[in-house]
């Protein structure tokens, strides 16, 4: 396997929504190509393969995982399978960019860094938002004190999932709001404040155990404190912000996916907003493929290492709502 030609070349593991997704944002990058998509099912893999563009196509995950023109694999099956997913992929020798939630667990993602790390190959979680280039230039004026020192963080992200949506409430299939949608206001709390001193949170619960809808309060050594909420039951504003003793961030549309962001200043207001390519996957793409490029096995942008402390603060969230372990 080599990755010192022109194009880094792609395998997409799965053929759902989200892989749809990030297979059209594949399309806008230069110096990436969909080489290779595997699903269960061949002709579920070929479909697929045809619609975007994929050079060839696999009838299983392992047979993906085997092929010898492939320099990553993007793995877009729900969480519950990540772990399995993730070390047929690595055991094959392939470099993995999983979609998020990393794991159902921290003890499944601390095995699938370590064994990452083992190998010598490059690892991340698939958190886009850590990539939009709106996150990134806030989070930069933010830390350079443009709003003085943060301390309140608000972030809320929820909709109504259809009940046929079985993912969404299925068990065995990983369902949970907050590793769905909730790992976006963490991971937003995270990036602005860091490691929390102490986390409190509530929520409900299905009739299957399931976690629904939720909030917690993260409170910081700073004096900080973050407010984030999740649901998939109800339409959710979806709006992030920061507060700093001197100024105000407020990000525009989604805060996961925001088009820009606002700067208040008082009775002054800067609006800053810089350029997406297409959905926003396609800022992962181009920094795995930059970090593939320069030989290195982990980036600075989708560090593993914070991946694994917010699964640790996800877990913690869940056991405080009384779901049980998976």
């Amino acid at each position: 396997m080599s990755t010192n030609q022109s194009a880094i070349r792609w395998g997409i593991l799965a053929t759902g929504r989200i892989a749809e997704h990030f297979a059209n944002d594949l399309a806008l990058v230069d110096g990436s190509e969909l080489a290779a998509v595997g699903s269960r099912r061949l002709d579920a893999a070929q479909e697929f393969a045809t619609r975007f563009g994929g050079a060839r196509a696999h009838g299983s995950y392992e047979e993906l995982a085997a092929d010898p023109d492939i320099d990553v694999i993007y793995v877009a099956t729900p969480h519950s399978r990540h772990l399995d997913d993730v070390m047929v992929c690595l055991e094959a020798g392939k470099n993995v960019l999983c979609e998020k939630a990393l794991a159902m667990n921290a003890g499944d993602a601390e095995t699938m860094i370590a064994e990452a790390r083992s190998r010598g190959l490059f690892f991340a979680e698939a958190m886009w938002m850590r990539t939009n280039p709106n996150i990134r230039r806030m989070r930069e004026l933010v830390g350079r004190g443009a709003i003085g020192t943060p301390l309140q963080v608000r972030a809320e992200l929820g909709y109504a999932a259809e009940a046929e949506k079985t993912r969404m409430w299925d068990p065995a299939l990983g369902a949970s709001a907050l590793l769905d949608v909730g790992i976006y206001p963490l991971t937003f709390a995270y990036l602005l404040l860091g490691e929390p001193s102490h986390i409190v949170a509530a929520g409900v619960l299905s009739d299957q155990g399931i976690d629904v809808n939720g909030g917690a309060t993260l409170t910081y050594a700073s004096g900080a404190v973050a407010n984030i909420a999740w649901n998939q039951v109800a339409q959710s504003d979806n709006r992030g912000s920061v507060a700093g003793d001197t100024g105000l961030v407020e990000m525009i549309t989604r805060f996961h996916e925001p088009t820009g962001f606002t700067v208040v200043h008082g009775e002054e207001t800067e609006t800053i907003a810089e350029p997406v390519i297409g959905r926003g996957y396609a800022h992962e793409i181009i920094e795995v493929a930059d970090c593939l490029r320069a030989g290195a096995t982990e980036s600075a942008l989708l560090p593993p290492d914070e991946s694994l402390a917010i699964m640790k603060h996800l877990d913690e969230i869940l056991r405080q709502l009384g779901v049980a372990p998976r």
